[in-house]
């Protein structure tokens, strides 16, 4: 029998999520899983309420409420959890994980001429891990920026000719990294270099955009207005 209580169990605001799913590996039930591009919680009996998940979301869109729910189940989690795992890691969508940790295997690429030229690097820039780069590196100023996903040029072949060129580079994860410092960093950048324009390269899986809003972010914060555009690449480039 199912009993229902008053009691502390996450709420989460589908208009503030934009379905970037850093907050599924934080939940350790296993209780919210991305749902049609949504962060959405499966279970009340699954959310034990402690809101381990509360500071994932770049867009606050997770939040912590007392109402009428379903009491904490330890034994659903534990089948719950157990369910999950016996999901093939092959299908990047099903469990509700997080797709950019899905296993697959691409096709291989078509075979390159045998008369080819070698691409020439288009790297203006070093270093380009934002965890490494000065705020007041001199090619910051004055410059077109491209702020890239770290997976971006593993999957776009064409990363040099079509998006570096011509731009300044940053590279970070939004999933992997930690983002706090990339914001107090990105705002500094933002607000005391004179960025002429940003392009965020992402990854399509859900997870990368976190990247846009981390950026997106910083710009609020520093107050500038900034051109911006954003650019998607898929998995198979």
């Amino acid at each position: 029998m199912i009993t229902k209580q008053v009691r502390k169990i996450v709420s989460i605001d589908e208009e503030k999520c934009d379905g970037c799913g850093l907050c599924v590996p934080s939940c350790h039930e296993g209780a919210i899983q991305i749902i049609g591009g949504k962060a959405r919680l499966v279970a009340d009996k699954l959310c034990d309420g402690i809101g381990d998940c509360l500071g994932e979301c770049p867009r606050g869109a997770i939040t912590i409420e007392e109402r009428e729910a379903d009491d904490y189940d330890e034994q659903a989690v534990a089948e719950h959890l157990g369910q999950q795992q016996a999901v093939p890691a092959a299908s990047p969508c099903s469990g509700g994980g997080c797709p950019s940790a899905a296993a697959m295997k691409l096709g291989a690429p078509a075979a390159a001429p045998a008369a080819s030229v070698r691409q020439r690097s288009e790297l203006q820039n070093w270093p380009v891990q934002l965890t490494l780069v000065p705020p007041h590196a001199p090619w910051l100023n004055g410059a077109d920026l491209l702020i890239s996903a770290d997976c971006v040029p593993y999957a776009l072949g064409s990363f040099h000719s079509d998006l570096l060129a011509g731009k300044q580079v940053i590279t970070a994860c939004p999933k992997l990294d930690d983002v706090g410092p990339y914001l107090d960093k990105l705002t500094q950048i933002f607000r005391e270099r004179d960025i002429q324009r940003i392009t965020v390269a992402r990854m399509e899986v859900p997870c990368c955009s976190g990247l846009v809003a981390l950026v997106k972010q910083a710009l609020a914060e520093s107050g500038r207005r900034i051109p911006f555009e954003e650019r998607v690449i898929h998995i198979g480039g």
